[in-house]
């Protein structure tokens, strides 16, 4: 299979509220809207994408049902976590999970877009010594 994109699609009702809340806090750009589907792009040589769909629409394929917030989450990975915790924090961005480092490797914060979808805003940083040690062979 030779991919052209990929991206997900959340089946929500809430589809102008999360149109905001990509474009607003997360700088994604709205690629192409009607009154049934968003989809936002991210600006940069390599944009990624994430679409919103209503499910009542037509074009649903068979089976997605609403998305009700539970088991998914849409992990952004950036180079400056902490600053653009600042930027979103100081801005009024609603903080799910504050900026902590994570013993693992990863300094990170989290918001919860209107569909209810987590995501985790992620750097990679050094793991703290020893952490992954019981987990290797």
């Amino acid at each position: 299979m030779k991919l052209e994109d990929a991206y997900p699609i959340i089946v929500t009702d809430r589809l102008a509220e999360c149109r905001e809340f990509y474009t607003r806090w997360l700088g994604f750009q709205v690629a192409f809207e009607a009154s049934w589907f968003v989809y936002l792009q991210s600006a940069g040589d390599r944009p990624y994408g994430i679409a919103f769909m209503a499910g009542e629409h037509p074009s649903q394929p068979p089976g997605p049902e609403t998305f009700g917030g539970k088991g998914v989450f849409l992990t952004l990975q950036v180079a400056d976590a902490s600053a653009e915790f600042a930027r979103l924090s100081g801005g009024g961005a609603p903080i799910a999970y504050a900026l902590h480092d994570e013993p693992w490797g990863q300094r990170r914060f989290a918001l919860v877009d209107p569909s209810g979808t987590w995501v985790d805003v992620v750097q990679h940083i050094d793991p703290r010594p020893g952490f992954w040690d019981p987990y290797t062979t």
